[in-house]
């Protein structure tokens, strides 16, 4: 490097950190260039230039594999030198510094017109031979295909998926399921035809995935066939704490009028199934109906923390929380922010709202460096790395943030990360007509981490999936070497 680059490269971070202190938003060109704090790049894939929704990260033998759904679109397949529908990404991430893009399974094809459409965005991956009554040699994929069908794949060639099954098709919707390898319970988010909203649940046993099992259709009262009135929010998703936990935490509503509901796993599975008002009731232990502006993405439970402040104070040194992520969904801060909101949940009749966390928009002007500003969603997994001690939000253009979440009364970011913009990153765009104006921005859309430690974070605007790790004092939260 000359001293000419020397200097050059100086008088960008003097400019960049003057902008910054100075509270105004950070010009185009920052952009080109990552923002960290205890955080380091590990590894890059471009995934093709497809916008990413939910990876997977799943341990197969001796190998780390990355299974991320896109939205719909379509883009050049270099392996298959084709263009193809936006589908599902597989990456071997076993060296986490090297990913390697092992293979693309297309998706459906994006329709014009407003809404989600195409792709396949969903990914969940179990092992046959954890599975109850599955082929003990196969590893399954369980993904959406656009918002019309949940597939089964045979991923355990994972450079040459097979199609095992369709499960369900004709539907209107699709979203964010969740799969019990123990026990082969999936919780699928669909839009059933006769249904009042376009996202409900399906709970099917998919312990032998090559025989799914139907087992009942579920939501909102007021969301069933036949019934009238208030039409409440249409499910995002659920997590479930399996058999053993037996509770169920769904979200509806992502970026308003938001519900949270706690769910009796086994009156779920073993109650009425006639989806009539009082059945649909019947499995609820705890429902928290939210603001209007405030929606509910990810639920995440937090439960058995102990809380050292209050460790002298019998049992309220050990409480149950839930964090719920809603969805900022509007570019450049023309609708309500969503944030990360945590909730007591011991007591699960009376769900308590004790915390909410934002990105203060000031510390890197992001209402104007385009896209979403906002939350979207957590990591899902609850390895014990960074279980009820860091959890991590993808948080549009303000990129990844870590929270310090061992106190849930006071959540504090630890450590951030925000990508560069590349030649592949999209544009956004506020207004219509002559008056329309767009910006190239990173849009980290969600994130996931591993048994190793590893955070995989993918972007909504065609960014491609960044590989990260802890560093410094963040570290020593999670307990890392």
């Amino acid at each position: 490097m000359s001293c000419q680059d020397c200097v050059r490269k100086a008088w960008v971070v003097v400019v960049v950190l003057g902008w910054a202190l100075a509270g105004f938003a950070l010009p185009a060109a920052a952009q080109k260039q990552a923002e960290a704090k205890n955080m380091n790049l590990v590894g890059y894939n471009d995934l093709q230039g497809r916008s990413a929704y939910q990876p997977s990260i799943h341990k197969q033998g001796n190998r780390w594999i990355a299974y991320i759904g896109h939205h719909g679109g379509s883009a050049m397949n270099p392996i298959t030198g084709k263009t193809e529908d936006n589908g599902t990404s597989i990456v071997d991430v076993t060296d986490p510094k090297q990913p390697k893009y092992l293979a693309h399974i297309p998706g459906d094809p994006r329709v014009a017109g407003p809404g989600e459409t195409g792709g396949a965005q969903m990914t969940r991956l179990c092992d046959g031979a954890e599975l109850p009554h599955a082929n003990k040699s196969k590893v399954y994929l369980l993904r959406t295909k656009g918002t019309e069908a949940h597939e089964m794949w045979d991923v355990t060639d994972p450079a040459h998926p097979n199609r095992v099954n369709t499960i369900i098709s004709g539907l209107v919707d699709t979203h964010k399921s969740w799969w019990e390898c123990d026990s082969g319970i999936a919780f699928l988010v669909s839009g059933k035809p006769g249904w009042r909203t376009k996202r409900m649940m399906q709970v099917y046993d998919l312990s032998d995935p090559s025989e799914p099992v139907f087992i009942r259709d579920f939501g909102l009262p007021g969301q069933q066939p036949g019934s009238t009135g208030f039409q409440p929010s249409d499910m995002h998703g659920a997590m479930s704490t399996g058999a053993k936990g037996n509770r169920v935490y769904a979200g509806y509503g992502t970026s308003k009028g938001g519900v949270i509901e706690i769910i009796d796993r086994e009156k779920l599975l073993k109650g009425p199934k006639d989806p009539t008002e009082v059945n649909l009731m019947y499995p609820v232990v705890g429902r928290l109906d939210l603001p209007d502006e405030a929606g509910a993405h990810t639920t995440y439970p937090l439960l058995g923390m102990d809380l050292p402040e209050y460790a002298k104070n019998g049992s309220q040194g050990k409480h149950d929380f839930l964090v719920a992520v809603g969805e900022t969904t509007d570019n450049e801060c023309h609708a309500p922010r969503q944030l990360v909101r945590t909730f007591d949940i011991t007591t699960e009749s009376r769900i308590l709202g004790v915390s909410t966390w934002t990105v203060p928009e000031a510390s890197g002007g992001f209402c104007s460096r385009g896209g979403r500003f906002g939350t979207h969603s957590s990591n899902e997994s609850m390895t014990p790395i960074y279980y009820k001690r860091v959890i991590f939000i993808a948080h549009f253009n303000a990129g990844l943030r870590a929270l310090d979440i061992r106190d849930p009364y006071n959540p504090k970011e630890i450590a951030y990360y925000i990508p560069a913009i590349t030649e592949n990153t999209d544009k956004r765009c506020v207004g219509t007509g002559a008056d329309q104006k767009c910006k190239v921005a990173i849009q980290t859309n969600n994130v996931e981490v591993d048994d190793r430690g590893y955070i995989y974070i993918v972007d909504r605007a065609n960014t491609g999936m960044h590989i990260l790790e802890l560093t410094g004092d963040a570290r020593r939260v999670a307990n890392l070497p």
